[in-house]
């Protein structure tokens, strides 16, 4: 069975929300415990396009804000219910959720 380590960048106003999306899809178990996650604040930057919705900022400005990353893991199968959860719970129109596979020797 393949893990998949999940990051996605959340701004602070909407933290427990995908937290719990994110658990509630089955993310963050380890043996006997459940919802583990990580978390840290980070300066997220973007430009809205044309034609974009912007959660923040005005569209053709670069902007800056606070967010926090934050990581879980789960298992390849449960991918695509975390993933539709957290972009159900996430405020941005293209929230940034990456899963990325973990070696386990």
């Amino acid at each position: 069975m393949t893990r998949l380590k999940i990051e996605i960048s959340v701004p602070e106003s909407h933290v427990e929300a995908v937290v719990d999306a994110l658990h509630t899809a089955g993310a963050g178990r380890v043996g006997t415990y459940a919802r583990c996650s990580s978390g840290w604040r980070v300066t997220g930057s973007w430009q809205p396009l044309p034609g974009a919705r912007p959660y923040d900022g005005e569209v053709g400005v670069v902007q800056y804000g606070e967010e926090r990353r934050v990581e879980s893991f789960c298992d390849t199968e449960q991918a695509r219910a975390v993933l539709e959860a957290v972009r159900a719970a996430h405020p941005y129109e293209e929230p940034v959720i990456h899963f990325l596979p973990l070696y386990e020797p």
